[in-house]
């Protein structure tokens, strides 16, 4: 398959296959871009931003409709090129894949809906009433948007339509594992009427086409999710810029002794494990409180046992592969150095290829690597808590805040568990693995900065003018 860079779909000097991860087969061959690409994007999208800028609303709304018809009739095709190419189930990936449309509906909305404040000046000592106040909000121009493999739907649609829907360009850097959505997404776009110059899809390393991308003065916006290590390279480049990072993640659930326990271990048997716990909003560690640890355990272990592993295209499989081998093998040695360390492993961990058993490890240190770690992978820690304090002290005994969660019926007690937990995205009797596209999602703390959900991104991707008229 081929990129779209500056209106032209190209080959590229050189070409890389993309790997199937559960077979370690080529599914198509993308171009590896080179810098000569990158300019030719930087030029397209800065005569794109100057078109889409004077685009009306209306007619940017009607062209991301047409697409959102488009994904609609396209997505059994979507969903067997997402789970090809990342491992994902095939249900997973026809599950995300459906969302493509409603996402390009809802940034087709928002970006219609710029309003601006009227501003009351004369409550200003000594403005009177003789100046009139107001703010417009105008497109930022050029946004790169950088995504990761995991939702190579869903997360590329929660950067690019609320860019496009807004007035913006964009340049499209999809994860390096996973570029066929992205480029089906692509011509889906155009296919709906959008500027030639509006979008580009460039794919390759991002270790040498982000910093061109990230580091040019053309671009005013970025938007990437990923690793926080990368985020913090971002912000060392870019320069003055606007960004949205979306980082690491290592989302904790408390389990207090009044919760519904069958209902805290069928949710953490979901929310550790879609995707093969490759999500940012993963369960990775359950602080439960001692005196249910093991009731609680005694529930979630066979519900983790019944997880089939296989082939993601077929119907008895219940949770896919990792992305790639050495992905498996990192997360296999976590899991064997929380063991070395004195956990208990209670099930799973076992490793073929890219397959690995979902795990439950059990007397999990808290201040340990296997929680306050990334994990990405479908392990869950599980730690013992003395009551609700020192529950929420742990909670926020992380680097990250991104997700988290509480099961207990005591009112109160949920109150207090969204006062003073540190995350982005708090949830009661559930676990951080839920998300409605609608809602304002993003992190605290190195789980990064910004929101996304289409109200929200169309904000940040929009800047705002104060105008002040003057009477004579």
């Amino acid at each position: 398959m081929r990129m779209y860079v500056g209106g032209e779909w190209l080959e590229g000097a050189r070409t890389e296959d993309v790997i199937n991860p559960w077979d370690g087969t080529a599914i198509d061959t993308v171009p590896v871009a080179a810098a000569h690409d990158v300019e030719q994007a930087l030029q397209a999208a800065v005569r794109g931003a100057q078109r889409q800028r004077t685009t009306p609303a209306a007619d940017r709304q009607a062209i991301l409709n047409r697409a959102a018809d488009l994904a609609d009739q396209r997505v059994d095709e979507l969903a067997r090129t997402i789970s090809l190419e990342s491992g994902k189930l095939l249900t997973e990936a026809a599950g995300e894949a459906s969302r493509a449309g409603d996402m390009l509906r809802l940034a087709a909305f928002e970006g219609a809906q710029l309003f601006g404040d009227s501003l009351p000046l004369d409550a200003h000592r000594g403005a009177g009433q003789g100046r009139l106040g107001f703010t417009v909000r105008q497109p930022c121009g050029v946004v790169v948007a950088i995504t990761p493999f995991n939702y190579p739907s869903l997360l590329v649609l929660h950067k690019i339509a609320p860019a496009l829907a807004a007035g913006n360009s964009v340049i499209l850097k999809p994860a390096r594992k996973t570029p066929l959505t992205s480029l089906l997404l692509t011509r889906i776009l155009l296919d709906a009427g959008l500027d030639p110059d509006a979008i580009s899809c460039i794919t390759g390393p991002g270790d040498e086409l982000g910093p061109l991308l990230c580091g040019d003065p053309r671009v005013r916006k970025i938007s990437f999710t990923g690793n926080s290590a990368t985020g913090a390279a971002i912000t060392r480049i870019a320069g003055v810029k606007r960004l949205s990072l979306e980082l690491g993640a290592s989302c904790p659930v408390i389990v207090l002794e009044d919760a519904d326990l069958e209902l805290a271990a069928r949710a953490v048997s979901i929310g550790g494990y879609v995707n093969a716990g490759q999500v940012c909003i993963s369960v990775q560690r359950v602080l439960v409180d001692e005196a249910v640890a093991g009731d609680f355990l005694d529930a979630l272990t066979p519900l983790v046992r019944a997880i089939r592993t296989g082939n993601p295209l077929a119907a008895e499989t219940t949770m896919g592969v990792l992305v790639s081998e050495s992905e498996a093998e990192r997360v296999e040695r976590a899991i064997e150095a929380s063991v070395a360390a004195g956990a208990t492993l209670l099930c799973g961990g076992e490793r073929a290829g890219t397959m690995l058993a979902p795990a439950v490890v059990a007397s999990v240190d808290p201040t340990s690597p296997l929680s306050q770690d990334e994990l990405f992978g479908p392990a869950v820690a599980v730690s013992s808590a003395g009551g609700v304090e020192e529950a929420i002290r742990l909670a926020n005994a992380s680097p990250y805040g991104l997700g988290a969660g509480i099961f207990t019926r005591d009112v109160g007690r949920a109150l207090q568990f969204v006062r003073d937990v540190d995350a982005g995205n708090l949830h009661v009797n559930w676990t951080p693995l839920w998300r409605a596209d609608l809602m304002p999602y993003g992190g605290l703390k190195a789980s990064g900065i910004g929101k996304e959900g289409p109200r929200w991104a169309v904000e940040e991707m929009t800047e705002t003018k104060t105008v002040i008229f003057h009477g004579t």
